[in-house]
């Protein structure tokens, strides 16, 4: 990622934007929801939709995680 895009990126929620292609798309949705997992952060209407939609496209994508202490 370039420092160009990341600043671009910088104002927006996670869920508007993702990488193109699928197997970071289904990488980078396993990892997203891994860290929501772990830290038991809130998962926000428009996250958990998006998040749904990646998981739908990426079967045998495993979320593992080991819970916050």
């Amino acid at each position: 990622m370039t420092a160009r895009s990341n600043r671009s990126n910088a104002d927006q929620d996670r869920a508007e934007w993702l990488p193109p292609a699928p197997d970071a798309l289904c990488r980078c949705g396993a990892e997203w929801t891994a860290t929501k997992l772990r830290w038991g952060f809130a998962v926000e209407e428009l996250e958990r939709d998006r998040l749904r939609d990646i998981a739908a496209g990426c079967g045998g994508t495993d979320v593992q995680f080991t819970p916050a202490p």
